[in-house]
């Protein structure tokens, strides 16, 4: 069944709350990762999606529209995660000086992406034709606030300033060289130069604008 093909109408889908209902929902979404890696999107079918799943096609439309649905829920959760990483990190390093603070920021995006490296591959390419404009904004807004946070949370810099301008060319540098990065190798990135890409672009800006 392709993604346009939608069951007949029912209920609201429910939301994924209970452990077994959680299960299943994570279960179509990780069968999703996998056959995106493996066929590339235009190709999967749900029918494809649900046999790897080892669901039914009920159960993908208790959670899920079609597969533009569940593959926007699966782009949004990873963001989430991404988002969440720079969060913790500066929580766990708070009133050190910001380079620090960069370098860790630096070292946990890094390693969030070690992890599947084709999938992230195909994430940041599916994210471009897939989110909408709005979508986007929305979470690169989220990105620059925790940027913001980073500079807020280092304790030799300025308490004036424009920190959000800062931020939004920050998450540019960061977004934009991890993205292209995984894109441009297939998903098979040099991690360990693209650490040393980020250290040299974003210190590098961070030390002509802070003072």
């Amino acid at each position: 069944m392709s993604s346009g093909t939608r069951a007949p109408a029912a209920a609201p889908r429910r939301k994924p709350r209970q452990s077994r209902a959680r299960h299943t929902s994570q279960a179509l979404q990780e069968a999703f990762v996998r056959l995106l890696v493996e066929r590339g999107y235009a190709a999967i079918t749900i029918r494809e999606i649900v046999s790897v799943a080892g669901t039914g096609l009920g159960s993908f439309y208790e959670y899920f529209e079609n597969k533009d649905d569940l593959a926007r829920v699966c782009l949004h959760l990873r963001s989430k995660a991404l988002l969440l990483g720079i969060r913790e990190t500066v929580a766990a390093h708070a009133g050190r000086p910001l380079r620090e603070i960069v370098d860790a920021v630096i070292d946990a995006q890094v390693e969030a992406h070690r992890d599947q490296p084709l999938a992230w591959g195909a994430h940041y390419l599916l994210e471009r034709h897939l989110s909408s404009a709005e979508a986007y904004r929305k979470m690169y807004d989220r990105f620059v606030a925790e940027w913001v946070g980073v500079l807020e949370a280092a304790c030799d810099m300025a308490a004036d300033g424009p920190k959000k301008e800062i931020a939004r060319v920050c998450q540019t540098i960061l977004y934009g060289l991890v993205a292209h990065t995984h894109i441009g190798t297939g998903g098979r990135p040099d991690l360990q130069a693209l650490s040393r890409q980020l250290r040299g672009a974003l210190h590098g800006y961070l030390a002509g604008v802070v003072r």
